[in-house]
């Protein structure tokens, strides 16, 4: 006589089918009455009108089965359209049209001789000369004001 010690009792459990805890069925679909499925057909219009005020024309559902079997939670039934692949051949070889401008086949030419800018130079007398204060600041120094001896006397 051959004993099942408890740990071996277990693992066949596990591995039995149909005698686990675990329920592994699909539960069948329930039958929709005539009022739930009126009211998933109101449902099915007013979410493609939801749809196309949105612009989102492509998520609508084209029939109510379809519509059905998404609310129910079955995977879309989407049909994509194939298109035939035909490759372009084109009618006359594609010549590139430029027009010539003088100016780009001369870019790489220097410029000839120009005249030199004038320096720019103070020529009124409002202005007695520069003095320097913190910091290496320069202040131009004003004719007619006690500036010059206020910057003397600061601190630096």
């Amino acid at each position: 006589m051959y004993i099942v010690t408890k740990q071996e009792f277990f693992m066949t459990m596990s591995l039995a089918r149909g005698l686990s805890m675990i329920n592994t069925r699909k539960p069948k679909a329930k039958k929709l009455t005539q009022n739930q499925l009126s009211e998933l057909q109101l449902e099915w219009r007013q979410y493609n009108k939801r749809m196309r005020r949105n612009n989102m024309h492509s998520l609508q559902w084209n029939t109510f089965e379809d519509y059905l079997a998404y609310r129910q939670g079955k995977p879309p039934i989407r049909k994509k359209e194939e298109k035939e692949f035909t490759s372009y051949a084109s009618s006359q070889p594609y010549e590139r049209h430029t027009e010539k401008y003088p100016s780009l086949e001369t870019s790489n030419t220097i410029p000839g001789a120009c005249a030199k800018r004038e320096s720019q130079k103070y020529t009124g007398d409002l202005i007695v000369g520069i003095a320097t204060m913190h910091k290496s600041n320069a202040v131009p120094v004003m004719r007619g004001t006690e500036q010059a001896k206020e910057i003397a006397s600061m601190r630096r």
